[in-house]
């Protein structure tokens, strides 16, 4: 099975919005993991408008399954996770005005930067991943920058999929080969939700993990947190 990570950012958007503990983002997390959920994902900025850097403090201590911090390798978010050593970092190239992430990294011009800070994540034994859109050049340039796995950038799936899903599913799937083939795993992420993963899942190979936070936590306010986390679960089984 594909593991599925939760994204709780909206989760500390919602407690943030009334200034209080109000969803309690440390029992949001420790109840997906709880109903079935492989991973915690988070993704804080520096404004903190939604996860702080404090509740990844609070989140690295009770995260009994995968923890994984994304964000740009600035030197505040360097230092954030070296401290907190989570299972695995997302290095996003996305500057801090930006509302969500929209654009995975071009390997070829910032190879140096990133060789850089995958080799200092990879020292502490963090395992790292680099966003990135389903461009086969860009892939085999992420191998010379030494990570990992690479997350692939769904926004354009999730964009094309009712119109083909064949067409929009297939750029992926030649990444994805590319990908590992040449030693790298493979995350996905962006968009991606119960009318489109399961035939994301079943066409593009040797996928290792989903991250999904938005898309999770607006269904889960029709079908209860614990449903809907089952109901992706079930998506992922090939």
């Amino acid at each position: 099975m594909i593991k599925l990570s939760v994204n709780v950012n909206k989760i500390a958007t919602l407690r943030n919005a009334r200034g209080s503990n109000v969803p309690d983002l440390i029992q949001v997390a420790h109840d997906c993991e709880r109903f079935g959920a492989d991973g915690i994902t988070v993704h804080p900025r520096p404004d903190e408008r939604h996860i702080r850097y404090q509740d990844v403090a609070e989140l690295k201590k009770i995260v009994a399954t995968e923890f994984n911090i994304e964000g740009y390798p600035n030197d505040e978010f360097m230092a954030l996770v070296l401290n907190m050593k989570p299972d695995q970092v997302t290095l996003v190239p996305d500057p801090p005005d930006v509302l969500t992430s929209n654009a995975g990294w071009n390997t070829i011009k910032y190879k140096t930067f990133l060789n850089q800070i995958v080799r200092k994540l990879k020292n502490e034994g963090i395992r790292v991943s680099i966003f990135i859109e389903p461009d086969v050049e860009l892939i085999k340039h992420a191998v010379d920058c030494q990570t990992d796995r690479i997350e692939l950038y769904t926004e354009a799936y999730a964009k094309e999929f009712s119109i083909n899903p064949l067409n929009a599913v297939l750029p992926f799937k030649q990444a994805a080969l590319i990908a590992y083939t040449n030693g790298l795993g493979i995350n996905a992420g962006h968009d991606l939700n119960l009318e489109n993963l399961e035939y994301f899942a079943k066409n593009v190979p040797h996928l290792l993990e989903v991250s999904i936070g938005h898309a999770l936590i607006s269904d889960a306010l029709y079908f209860g947190l614990e449903n809907t986390i089952q109901m992706y679960k079930r998506k992922l089984v090939l």
